[in-house]
């Protein structure tokens, strides 16, 4: 292809990640023709929305899956000073929006939260402890403090040491440069950002149904328009899939061979949330605690605050519930639709292996309120029953696939970038912390599926993130730079 030429580009979905692609795009080639489809009538109803996910971006600084303890006793911290990377990433594009006027308010979307890490038991706060020590040494996590002293604690968490007993041994660390991110309200700001540009159309309760490619590599997509249910042709040059759950179904209708030996296992989210004024004010930090024994990452107990439409509420979880859907507005068929010949013995495969995925999520499909509650009173020892309601939230699908390492029907947890050979078809599939670390993702789609017009494309994108090709894990002086320019630009130091 003519690489002077402009270009036409489809986004499937109008979630998080289809718009930061979409706003990065609009902005490297104004002149390529964007094109939005969306098959309900807002953007971030999906897993997107507030109200669906867990909010408050993952930078690593609370979530002890991202911390492992290894056979030996030691503490792998290479995945947390990756992650931290990404969410600065992110904060340096968000800023960027802010400052060109792209978007506006930061604090409809970006508020500032301690990030706390809570654990019981002398083997946790063992554990806790060599952690700390670990990231205290590196400049990203610096300012980390440590406490075992119940009177320090009550001053962090006063809601959650009143009334808990000293006989179980407990300690927590804490980092207050934490964040809670409204990834709903951030999705919707740039999903508008998009439809504003002159080169670009979202269309809202529209569904790709099909794809073909032609022997000059352009597609043509097929989608039908819900009101009317009239079906059109829309060619493009490439495709970008950002569906969500829906992600999965939508490559293998692209029938390009990376989408064979594909699968996804989906999991509903739930939530106790409480909207009680005196209690939701005693409690201002996300706090993390440790996963079960033997359970997967998943299922790492969690107690935030958040801030949503202005109001302050408090979520606990996640509980989590198997469903044949692929997405909360979706069917009851997207699970049996999605398997074919070619990944049947994927999917067999990953339901014999992963036993205890399985059974944690029949054993929280079996949980009753009172069963939730209970793992709530390990967080909020006085925690009453009226407070806290149930909310189910979005939907997960945890990509399952065949590799070389782990064999047939590997669970792959995080975010995956999927292209075809020829680059024209990428796809991004899983989860988790995919909303934080969207603006990383986009990136690495842009290096991986866009190599032509790197050289182009690379002062515009050191615009937009100042330390783009240099690392802010070995460049002390340039993290704290970084975040100095993003928590301004953002108004992190702001109460």
């Amino acid at each position: 292809m003519d690489n002077t030429e402009n270009k036409s580009v489809i986004l499937i979905g109008a979630g998080v990640l289809s718009t930061t692609f979409g706003s990065f795009l609009k902005d490297v080639e104004p002149n390529w023709n964007i094109k939005l489809f969306e098959r309900l009538d807002q953007p971030a109803i999906e897993s997107s929305n507030e109200t669906n996910n867990a909010g408050t971006g993952h930078a690593a600084l609370c979530e002890l899956n991202y911390t492992v303890e290894q056979k030996d006793g030691s503490i792998d911290v290479e995945k947390a000073k990756e992650i931290n990377e990404q969410f600065e990433v992110s904060k340096q594009f968000w800023s960027y929006l802010i400052k060109s006027n792209a978007i506006q308010n930061p604090k409809d979307f970006i508020r500032p939260l301690p990030h706390i890490s809570f654990v019981l038991g002398t083997k946790n706060v063992n554990f806790l402890k060599r952690r700390y020590e670990k990231l205290a040494k590196l400049p990203m996590f610096e300012d980390i403090e440590y406490s075992e002293d119940k009177e320090v604690l009550k001053q962090w968490i006063p809601l959650m040491m009143e009334g808990r007993s000293s006989n179980t041994p407990f300690a927590a660390s804490k980092i207050n440069e934490g964040t809670d991110v409204n990834f709903g309200e951030l999705t919707r700001k740039m999903a508008k950002n998009i439809e504003g540009h002159d080169n670009a159309d979202v269309y809202y309760r529209h569904e790709v149904v099909d794809f073909k490619q032609r022997d000059d590599k352009k597609w043509e997509v097929k989608v039908r328009n819900l009101q009317n249910n009239q079906v059109d042709v829309h060619v493009a040059d490439y495709i970008f899939i950002g569906a969500g759950g829906n992600a999965i179904p939508m490559l293998q209708k692209t029938n390009i061979p990376e989408s064979k030996h594909l699968g996804g296992f989906p999991i509903s989210g739930a939530f106790l949330v409480c909207s009680n004024p005196n209690i939701v004010n005693e409690h201002d930090a996300k706090v993390y605690g440790k996963e079960p024994p033997g359970t997967p990452p998943m299922t790492v107990p969690h107690l935030d605050r958040r801030y949503i439409d202005g109001k302050k509420s408090l979520l606990f979880g996640p509980f989590a519930a198997i469903g044949p859907k692929f997405l909360k507005n979706g069917s009851n068929l997207d699970l049996f639709k999605s398997i074919n010949p070619s990944n049947v013995v994927t999917m067999l495969s990953a339901a014999t292996k992963n036993f205890p995925l399985v059974k944690y999520s029949v054993q929280q499909v079996l949980m009753g309120k009172e069963d939730r509650m209970k793992e709530l009173r390990r967080f909020i020892p006085d925690a009453k029953d009226e407070d806290w309601d149930l909310h189910i939230a979005g939907k997960r699908v945890q990509v399952i696939k065949d590799t070389k390492e782990h064999g047939r029907g590997f669970i792959q947890f995080g975010t995956e970038v999927v292209n075809s050979e020829d680059h024209t078809v990428i796809a991004l599939l899983g989860e988790s912390p995919g909303a934080s670390t969207s603006v990383s993702v986009a990136l690495e789609v842009i290096e991986k599926n866009f190599p032509q017009f790197k050289q182009a494309w690379e002062p515009k994108l050191k615009e937009m993130i100042p330390s783009y090709g240099q690392s802010l894990i070995e460049d002390t002086k340039l993290l704290h730079e970084t975040r100095k320019a993003t928590a301004q630009a953002l108004e992190l130091n702001e109460k």
